[in-house]
C-alpha cells in the first residue's frame, strides 16, 4: 500500500502543517507546532506512520519528496540510532509498524504535496 506524505510551514520557520494521502484520500494536519520545513517533513512522516497504524495497515510504502528526510529515515531504520526527537519518535513508531519501504519521488508526483499546495494557491 502506497502512503504519500508531505509537510510544510508558513513562513519558514513557522506554523507546521502536513498531509498524508492514503487510499486516494487526503488527510490534512494543521497547526502541528512551530518549526522549520525539515521539522514539517519529519512530522508528516510520523503522521503517515500513525495513520497506517490506526488503520491497522501493514506492508506500507511511505513516499515523500524530501530526499534528506527519506534518506535519513532509512538510515535510522537500519542503524536504530536516532539523532533527534523527530527521529526518535519515528523509530519508536516504526518498531510497532515497520514500513516495507521509504522512498523519494519528485515533488510534482507527491499526492500529499499536491494536497498541501491546493490549500495555498499562488
Amino acid at each position: 500500500m502506497k502512503v504519500f506524505f508531505d509537510g510544510g510551514c508558513r513562513p519558514n520557520p513557522g506554523r507546521i502543517e502536513a498531509a498524508v494521502v492514503l487510499r486516494g484520500r487526503a488527510h490534512l494536519f494543521e497547526d502541528l507546532g512551530h518549526g522549520t520545513n525539515g521539522d514539517a517533513e519529519w512530522l508528516a512522516l510520523i503522521q503517515a506512520l500513525e495513520l497506517t497504524r490506526a488503520m491497522g495497515l501493514t506492508d506500507v510504502e511511505l513516499i515523500g519528496d524530501a530526499l534528506a528526510i527519506v534518506n535519513r529515515a532509512n538510515l535510522v531504520l537500519q542503524s536504530a540510532q536516532p539523532a533527534g526527537i523527530h527521529e526518535a519518535a519515528f523509530l519508536a513508531l516504526a518498531r510497532t509498524i515497520k514500513p516495507a519501504r521509504i522512498r523519494w519521488i519528485k515533488r510534482e508526483q507527491n499526492l500529499a504535496g499536491i494536497a498541501l499546495a491546493k490549500r495555498h494557491p499562488r
